[in-house]
């Protein structure tokens, strides 16, 4: 025991200067001198969403931190745990580490009958992972509206019913269009992916015409105008989109 918080303190103190975090899998005895050899690092979404980008910046810093190559590897499925799982199940050494979200270690066990890992259990928690606002978002060729409430218009008013992605089942990307849609009576046909990048692609494409996205996986697109922000979930405006303003000051409280 006295090896795996060795371990975590060392990862921890590597993650300081990024801001970032990551879990491990429970128990286990850890070399002293760890790493001596390569990190995977497991991201359970598809690449090109926040998690995968947040994962790829904290790679780069622990190779250089921790002396040994630490590699980010996708993943993808039920939401976050086929990922997650496979780390549970690895040996519990240090050298597998997880890319966990509020999805695959709160959300998921509400919605999933029957969990292949216990999320408490089955981690050791490293440090806490920077937390980002969702942004609603559509597509400028195939939806008008600039504001929510004309968002809620048109939306209300689309036949068949606007198509609404997410990085998948349960995520905070789903359950936020979800949570919009019970509090503005909106009905938006849900399509899932296995992650943000797919869904972004798909967004911009115009398969789909909305989606509640981490701001970081979006925002580049936002900027060069292949996507229109109409609102963020936050309390506050994001200092990235200072002009954008929150869902709820936008008329939707709460």
């Amino acid at each position: 025991m006295q090896h795996t918080r060795r371990t975590v303190l060392r990862l921890a103190r590597a993650l300081v200067p990024v801001g970032l975090g990551l879990a491990l899998s429970a128990s286990g005895a850890f070399a002293q001198d760890y790493p001596t050899r390569t990190v995977t690092m497991v991201v359970p979404f598809s690449a090109g969403g926040t998690t995968d980008i947040f994962a790829r910046l904290l790679a780069e810093k622990l190779t250089k931190s921790l002396g040994q190559p630490v590699i980010v590897e996708n993943k993808a499925g039920a939401g976050g745990n086929t990922g997650s799982d496979t780390v549970a199940r690895a040996t519990p050494d240090g050298y597998t580490l997880l890319m966990g979200t509020i999805g695959t270690h709160a959300i998921n066990s509400s919605l999933y009958t029957k969990m292949p890992f216990d999320p408490q259990k089955d981690f050791v928690p490293v440090a806490f992972a920077a937390g980002v606002p969702n942004v609603l978002e559509v597509n400028p060729q195939k939806v008008k509206a600039k504001t929510v409430q004309e968002f809620i218009a048109e939306a209300k008013a689309a036949k068949p019913p606007l198509t609404m992605a997410s990085s998948g089942n349960g995520t905070s990307i789903h359950l936020s269009g979800e949570l919009f849609k019970q509090m503005t009576g909106v009905d938006m046909t849900h399509v899932p992916y296995r992650g943000s990048g797919p869904a972004v692609n798909d967004l911009v494409g115009g398969q789909v015409d909305v989606m509640f996205d981490n701001l970081p996986s979006s925002i580049g697109q936002i900027r060069a105008g292949t996507l229109r922000a109409i609102a963020v979930t936050s309390l506050k405006r994001s200092p990235a989109l200072p002009d954008v303003p929150t869902i709820a000051e936008s008329g939707v409280p709460g």
